[in-house]
């Protein structure tokens, strides 16, 4: 198992200075954002696509620091209904992408359409105890996610690389029901779930006990953490206390036009650096399992702990995190 980070996190220096972080680190993986939400900062796109001497010079990146590329990140929503928004087909690309620099494995979200025919809003529907949701859902699914995660799968098969899916809430899939659904309602052999614990923590669903529901359909991981706070007693895990962050106050783009909104204060769960949500004794027992149900899965850092720096926030994750690496069993590391 490969430890490592996704680099969106430095995204505020070139390439090679963020590798020299993971270095430091004591770390030996790297996931890079491919497009979605987030533009390619440390992928030259063009470049190794268009030319062998430039794919090789980037690849030489990590090589010389003894890093693994594992996974290229593609987050967004795929399904999105505004035509604006272009995570669809930078998901299309990253296969390709993918391919052309030997990684096997893309990250990304299943995507939220609109509830109907010519809507330009995504819906999530949940708890659809009224049946016109379930009108919503079945048009979600069959019309729109379904046709699209075929051609995703297949794609990924000619290029002989697996996709994993965030488990995220707003999205058609976001958790192990919805996952399984959807690789069973496509037939798909390379699409999965990546395990990222953070957002099935804030849905009451235990990481541990999914990882040993999916098994192998587990094909990424992500290591974010969450606190769930004392404000969850008055607001629930489903605080919409968010606010507008209004253009003059350069809010973050997340393509589209549409842009990050602000967190609440006082929040019902906020995300932490790993282990300050979640004890050493709880990923000690997720890195394991993740080693033993879904072996060969790397792992990555992702940092949004919004009290830490940057590299406090990693450096926290990373002790913790070797620590669990260490105590697995060698034979249940590689992929």
């Amino acid at each position: 198992m490969k430890l490592g980070v996704y680099t969106a996190i430095l995204h505020d220096r070139e390439l090679p200075e963020a590798l020299d972080v993971l270095v430091d680190l004591g770390l030996d993986g790297a996931e890079i954002n491919v497009g979605g939400f987030l533009p390619p900062r440390h992928l030259p796109i063009d470049a190794v696509m268009s030319s062998d001497a430039a794919r090789d010079e980037y690849l030489a990146l990590f090589a010389d620091r003894g890093i693994a590329i594992t996974a290229l990140n593609c987050n967004g929503n795929p399904l999105h209904p505004d035509p604006a928004v272009t995570h669809r087909a930078d998901l299309l690309a990253a296969i390709p992408i993918a391919a052309r620099l030997g990684v096997d494995r893309v990250i990304t979200m299943s995507g939220s359409p609109a509830n109907h025919g010519g809507g330009v809003r995504p819906a999530w529907v949940v708890n659809p105890w009224n049946s016109v949701d379930m009108d919503s859902l079945d048009y979600q699914w069959d019309e729109v996610a379904v046709p699209f995660w075929r051609e995703v799968d297949r794609l990924a098969a000619d290029h002989g690389v697996k996709v994993g899916i965030e488990m995220h809430p707003q999205n058609v899939v976001f958790n192990p029901a919805t996952l399984i659904r959807l690789v069973e309602r496509t037939n798909a052999t390379h699409v999965g779930a990546e395990m990222d614990p953070s957002h099935l923590f804030w849905q009451q669903i235990d990481p541990i006990v999914a990882l040993e529901h999916l098994g192998e359909l587990v094909v990424t991981a992500a290591a974010k953490d969450v606190r769930i706070n004392p404000a969850v007693a008055l607001h629930g895990v489903l605080d919409d206390r968010f606010r507008r962050v209004p253009a003059a106050e350069n809010p973050l783009a997340l393509g589209g036009g549409y842009t990050l909104c602000e967190w609440p204060t006082e929040a019902a769960w906020d995300f932490v650096a790993v282990g300050l949500g979640h004890d050493q004794e709880f990923w000690n027992r997720f890195v394991a399992t993740l080693a033993r149900t879904a072996p060969g899965v790397d792992l990555a850092i992702e940092h949004e702990d919004a009290s830490l720096g940057r590299i406090e926030g990693l450096e926290v994750a990373a002790s913790t995190l070797k620590v669990a690496v260490a105590n697995i069993a060698p034979e249940t590391t590689g992929r």
